[in-house]
C-alpha cells in the first residue's frame, strides 16, 4: 500500500476539523494509499487537537496511518510530501495592514524554512492562510531548495463560489459551469473572469445575456462572498474551505479534461505581465502530472484592467513585505 505524509497547519480550528476526517477517508489521494497526518497547532489548542486525533482514530477509517499532534514545526514538516498551510492570524479591529503582514510573514518564513529543511523532496506546499498568495510567496522565498512550481495558494473556493452563482443564475447543474476562472490576489480585487467562462458548453455572456450583471452584481458577489459569510454565520467559511482544498489538490494531481481548466495562484514567471515571482492565481492545466499556466489567452479591456488592479494590490503586499526585510 503507497504511503502520503501530509501536514496541515492550523489543525484544530474549523477548517482543520472540516479537512482532517476527509483527508484520512481516502477521498483525496484513493483507498489505496495509507495517509499520515502530521498536525501542527499551537500549544493553548493542542489539547483540542488531541480531541480530534481520538476522533480521528475512533472513526478506524483503513487509509488512516499514523497522527501526529505537535507543536514542533519540525516534527510536523518532517518527510511531508503535502504541506497544507491553513493557520494565520486573521486581521482583528485597530489593526492595521502592515501589522497582519508582519505577523503571518513572521509564521510563513518560519514554515518555509522548515519545509525547506525538513520536508520530502517531491513536497508540494499548498496555502490557505490568509493572504495567501503573500504567505505562499514567503513561505517560498524561505525555501530556496524546493522548485517554485510547487508553492500554491488556493483560489478553488473562489472559482466554486463563481460557478455556483452563475449555475444559480440560470437554475442548471453547477457541474454545466465550466471554465470559470480566478485570476490574480485571493482578495476582494480578484477577478472572476466570466468571459472565457462557458455553460453547457455556450458562452456565458451569451447563455446568461445580462453583461451589466457579470459586470457588476456577478464580480462583487465573489469578491465580498468571503464578509458575507462572516456577517452571517458569525464566522469565517469552514467547511467550503475544506471542500476546496480537497478540490484544489485533486485538480493539481489528476489531469485535466481536454479543453478545459481550472484557478490556480502559482509562481509567475511573467505570464500577462505579472512579475516573476509573484504567487498570482492564473488558468492552470494539470496534463501527465505536471502543472502549467494557460498563457495564450485573449483578454478583454475590461478583463485586463480588472487583472491591473489585482496585480497593483500584490505588488502592494509584496512591496511592504520586503520592507519588512522578510523577502
Amino acid at each position: 500500500m503507497q504511503r502520503v505524509k501530509v501536514a496541515v497547519t492550523g489543525a484544530a480550528g474549523q477548517i482543520g476539523y472540516a479537512l482532517l476526517f476527509r483527508l484520512a477517508s481516502g477521498q483525496l489521494f484513493g483507498r489505496n494509499v495509507k495517509v499520515d497526518l502530521h498536525l501542527l497547532e499551537r500549544s493553548t489548542a493542542l489539547p483540542a487537537l488531541a480531541g480530534v486525533a481520538m476522533e480521528l482514530e475512533d472513526c478506524a477509517f483503513p487509509t488512516l496511518g499514523r497522527v501526529l499532534v505537535t507543536q514542533s514545526l519540525q516534527e510536523a514538516m518532517d518527510g511531508v510530501n503535502w504541506a497544507i498551510l491553513v493557520g494565520s492570524v486573521p486581521r482583528k479591529q485597530g489593526m492595521e495592514r502592515s501589522d497582519l503582514l508582519k505577523i503571518n510573514a513572521g509564521i510563513f518564513s518560519e514554515q518555509g524554512r522548515a519545509i525547506n529543511a525538513y520536508a520530502a523532496q517531491d513536497v508540494r506546499v499548498f496555502v490557505v492562510g490568509n493572504p495567501c498568495n503573500t504567505n505562499a510567496c514567503i513561505a517560498m522565498h524561505h525555501a530556496p531548495d524546493m522548485p517554485k512550481e510547487r508553492f500554491y495558494a488556493m483560489t478553488t473556493l473562489d472559482e466554486n463560489r463563481a460557478r455556483a452563482q452563475l449555475a444559480k443564475r440560470l437554475a442548471v447543474p453547477v457541474d454545466t459551469v465550466r471554465n470559470m476562472i480566478i485570476w490574480g490576489n485571493h482578495s476582494s480585487t480578484q477577478y472572476p473572469n466570466f468571459y472565457d467562462a462557458t455553460i453547457s458548453g455556450v458562452s456565458a455572456i451569451e447563455k446568461i445575456a445580462d453583461l451589466p450583471w457579470l459586470q457588476g452584481e456577478f464580480i462583487q458577489t465573489i469578491q465580498q462572498r468571503g464578509a458575507a459569510i462572516i456577517q452571517a454565520r458569525g464566522a469565517s467559511s469552514a467547511a467550503s474551505a475544506a471542500n476546496a482544498i480537497l478540490g484544489g489538490i485533486c485538480n493539481l494531481l489528476q489531469d485535466t479534461p481536454e479543453k478545459e481548466s481550472y484557478s490556480m495562484a502559482t509562481c509567475s514567471h511573467g505570464e500577462y505581465g505579472v512579475d516573476p515571482g509573484l504567487i498570482f492565481s492564473f488558468p492552470c492545466r494539470t496534463e501527465l502530472g505536471q502543472v502549467r499556466i494557460v498563457s495564450d489567452l485573449s483578454l478583454s479591456p475590461f478583463s485586463s484592467e480588472k487583472i491591473q488592479a489585482s496585480l497593483e494590490e500584490l505588488r502592494g503586499e509584496y512591496a511592504a513585505v520586503k520592507q519588512l526585510g522578510l523577502l
